[in-house]
């Protein structure tokens, strides 16, 4: 599996700029104070990123206050249940783990599972919760960083490129399950979207980045 390239835009590290892998960007901010920088599937859009104000880029959705300054989302203090998924970038490998917000007790951990993707992982948390809630009729909210996943689930399918491998029939036999039960039934939880920018990192990550 080939994998996928990124572009980095540094706006605030030992050097400034566009950087073209990971190990470069890192140089610019591993252990830099105050460092600011994110990943894009396309230079343009790294280049296009970089000419805007860096907090703006990693929440466009956040207001601004008369003063221009954007005003945070306030982070959740219900309970709910929360998600993430991590994949292997030289093994394939993927996993996927839901836990409660408030006290960060596990609720599920999965996998790994072998020659998946990183929203195949997302998609699957989300479903499993999903699952997991109904099954205990409970109406909490799931919060995932995904966008993505988020979207694949409203439409009930996972609209994913991945190719059968041989050694990831789980998966795909998994997927087929998570669709099929979204079609069959309703449910009244809220999917909302993890701000990690402005609440930190989700508390189900699994602290490997």
């Amino acid at each position: 599996m080939a994998k996928k390239v990124k572009f980095y835009a540094v706006w605030n590290g030992r050097q400034t700029g566009i950087f073209n892998t990971w190990e470069e960007c890192k140089k610019q901010v591993e252990g830099f104070d105050g460092a600011q920088y994110k990943s894009f599937e396309s230079k343009t859009e790294a280049e296009n990123a970089l000419k805007r104000n860096y907090f703006a880029v990693l929440n466009p959705s956040a207001k601004q206050s008369s003063n221009g300054k954007l005003i945070k989302t306030p982070k959740p203090k219900h309970e709910a249940l929360v998600v993430d998924a991590a994949w292997n970038t030289k093994t394939g490998d993927m996993e996927y783990q839901g836990k409660y917000l408030q006290n960060k007790l596990f609720v599920f951990k999965k996998g790994p599972f072998q020659d998946g993707t990183n929203n195949i992982g997302e998609f699957l948390a989300i479903v499993h919760a999903l699952a997991f809630l109904k099954q205990h009729n409970s109406d909490l909210p799931i919060y995932s960083d995904s966008k993505t996943a988020i979207s694949w689930v409203k439409k009930k399918k996972a609209n994913t490129k991945l190719e059968p491998t041989g050694r990831n029939n789980e998966l795909f036999d998994l997927l087929e399950r998570a669709e099929k039960w979204l079609r069959d039934n309703n449910f009244s939880n809220k999917i909302l979207k993890w701000e990690t920018e402005d609440w930190g990192e989700n508390p189900a990550d699994f602290g490997r980045k």
